[in-house]
């Protein structure tokens, strides 16, 4: 019984990455769950495969529904508001960054968060990746009509999820650097500039450090949260940094220092941006979801 060849599968570990990727949020989680497809094609007989890919696809969408089901239960305890964990690596040329197949915004994956997980597996095969109806059924063995129901409402929660992005990341940081400057200094006029009307800001401290339990909308609100964070309360912070970085495909800051009573503080933000205005923030504090990378 001829068995794959680990070179067979690599040809497929791009594109099945980037798949659990949009479905679990996280790129440890993904190539984990990528890995663990490998461990279950590795014994197949190659023969009786007729179409690899969608096998292999198959079966990524399986673990990582379980996942999700599994990660659903975790977070109905997890306390204050969740983010995806952020992969922070050094700033780059644009153009190096869009040559990633499986980059993802943070915006996408706050939004895609928001769908149960059938919803989330049958919106992002079929509209992200084109997989058939009849292969998103067997991943949620269901009926064909059953996934396509799972994909229009998953499409649907996506659509009125509100956090709109269609910057790159240079508007991207243009308009975070904007930001950043006008909440610290409290230039009203700016902050009213880059903000949204309707937009949201996001803050996961995950029990560890002190975030917004709740999101903050709105404009005014936004504004007065962060001006009294940057002001206020990184006033006992010493050598303080405020370095660019980027966050899956997204533009971000990162600020870390050094507090009063000798803890550190490590805090990562981006934002969603459209039309030159900021539609999201998105906060990361809990030390155990910043991924540093080459930053050290």
């Amino acid at each position: 019984m001829p068995s794959p060849s680990p070179s067979e599968f690599e040809v497929h570990r791009p594109y099945l990455t980037a798949v659990a990727f949009r479905m679990l949020g996280n790129r440890a989680e993904a190539e984990d769950a990528v890995q663990e497809a490998w461990l279950r094609f590795a014994p197949q007989d190659q023969t009786q495969i007729r179409d690899v890919r969608g096998w292999l696809t198959t079966v990524t969408g399986r673990i990582c529904l379980d996942q999700l089901n599994s990660a659903r239960v975790r977070r109905t305890s997890y306390p204050g508001e969740w983010l995806p964990a952020f992969a922070v690596d050094p700033d780059a040329d644009p153009a190096v960054l869009a040559e990633r197949a499986d980059q993802v915004s943070i915006a996408l994956l706050v939004v895609l968060e928001r769908l149960t997980p059938e919803q989330r597996v049958a919106f992002v095969l079929h509209d992200a990746f084109g997989v058939p109806f009849e292969e998103v059924a067997t991943v949620l063995d269901t009926t064909p009509a059953a996934a396509r129901q799972h994909a229009s409402r998953g499409r649907r929660a996506a659509a009125d999820g509100g956090i709109r992005h269609s910057a790159g990341p240079a508007e991207q940081r243009r308009v975070l650097n904007a930001f950043l400057i006008a909440a610290q200094s409290g230039d009203v006029r700016t902050l009213a500039s880059v903000l949204a009307p309707d937009v949201v800001a996001i803050s996961d401290g995950g029990g560890v450090v002190r975030a917004a339990l709740r999101p903050i909308f709105g404009s005014d609100k936004v504004s007065r949260f962060f001006h009294g964070l940057l002001s206020r309360r990184l006033d006992d912070v010493r050598d303080m940094r405020v370095e660019p970085v980027l966050i899956e495909g997204d533009a971000g800051m990162l600020l870390r220092g050094v507090r009063g009573d000798g803890s550190r503080l490590l805090v990562v933000l981006t934002a969603a941006v459209e039309d030159g205005r900021i539609t999201g923030l998105f906060v990361q504090q809990n030390p155990a979801k910043v991924l540093l990378g080459d930053l050290g």
